[in-house]
């Protein structure tokens, strides 16, 4: 059984009839925490899969410069340019589904490697300012199937990564005005003009404020 988000903007993107019939797409967005892994929670899977990633708001490394939203410059997890990636690989890991495969640009690929113990990557391309260098579509297909192959050969029982036990988390609107009115979220206090901090031993509590802070 394999289940598909489709996990951009719309949530509307894939066509879906070029999907073989073992596979279910979740589509669209209620409005769950888990977001861009919003599915993970409704079944036990054996491994969990990321195509199509960038790497984080205040990055170089794609000039897709956001992370889940234009409205912060950057969101920091302990001390840590965070991720659309971070974010819900840890979400599947809540789930107890470990991560092993990502392709996107090869600084996410870089930065996230540490993250996971077997993450196999695929870096499809290189950003530079607003530029991007990319391989051959057909090539990215070609290096995507032999890996994310590899990975699920792999020992999966030793594939779960380790959560943090708390986190700190900052975030720095473009706005700061959206500092202000952010800083009246549960557990949400402003620290600088336009940056708020938020302070949890639960993952899920950082996952739900998400939702509602961006």
């Amino acid at each position: 059984y394999i289940l598909v988000k489709d996990a951009h903007g719309s949530g509307t993107n894939i066509d879906v009839t070029q999907l073989p019939e073992c596979v279910e797409v979740q589509r669209n967005w209620t409005g769950h925490p888990y977001g861009m892994a919003q599915g993970v929670e409704s079944n036990q899977f054996d491994a969990a899969m990321f195509v199509g990633y960038h790497n984080a708001a205040g990055r170089d490394g794609n000039p897709l410069s956001h992370t889940m939203t234009l409205a912060p410059l950057w969101i920091k997890i302990n001390g840590e340019k965070t991720s659309e990636f971070k974010l819900y690989s840890w979400a599947c890991a809540l789930e107890g589904t470990p991560t092993v495969f990502l392709a996107g640009d090869e600084q996410l690929c870089e930065d996230s490697a540490p993250l996971h113990p077997m993450l196999k990557t695929v870096a499809v391309k290189k950003g530079n300012g607003s530029a991007t260098r990319s391989i051959s579509p057909s090539l990215a297909c070609k290096r995507i199937r032999e890996e994310s192959e590899k990975a699920l050969r792999q020992d999966l029982s030793k594939a779960m990564c380790e959560l943090p036990s708390k986190f700190t988390v900052q975030i720095c609107y473009r706005d700061h005005h959206k500092a202000t009115k952010m800083s009246y979220y549960p557990g949400f206090k402003k620290i600088e003009d336009n940056i708020v901090e938020f302070k949890t031993k639960d993952l899920f509590e950082v996952l739900r404020a998400m939702q509602f802070v961006l």
